[in-house]
């Protein structure tokens, strides 16, 4: 293996233990429910998902699952659930 394909590895390897490094600002997902599957997407500014009871309470399991999932990597303003990364230091 080329020498600097390995450094380029390592380095991966070391980015990807470090999630907080990255910031999703928009994505798009296929969700497999337990009944169907379902596009979940954030924009930037909100989210959406294909389900049914989406658009009535502009969230749902598939989008909170994700929230949950890569929490760390969204913007405080698209998490329901705020990691540590994300949450506000108390004052002392």
């Amino acid at each position: 293996m080329h020498s600097s394909l390995i450094g380029k590895i390592q380095k991966a390897n070391l980015y990807a233990r470090e999630p907080d490094r990255v910031r999703f600002s928009e994505l798009s997902a296929s969700f497999q429910g337990e009944h169907d599957k379902y596009r979940v997407s954030y924009n930037g500014s909100e989210w959406e998902c294909s389900c049914n009871f989406f658009p009535t309470w502009k969230t749902c399991s598939h989008v909170m699952a994700l929230q949950k999932l890569i929490g760390s990597m969204l913007p405080r303003e698209a998490t329901y659930f705020p990691s540590a990364a994300t949450a506000p230091v108390a004052a002392p």
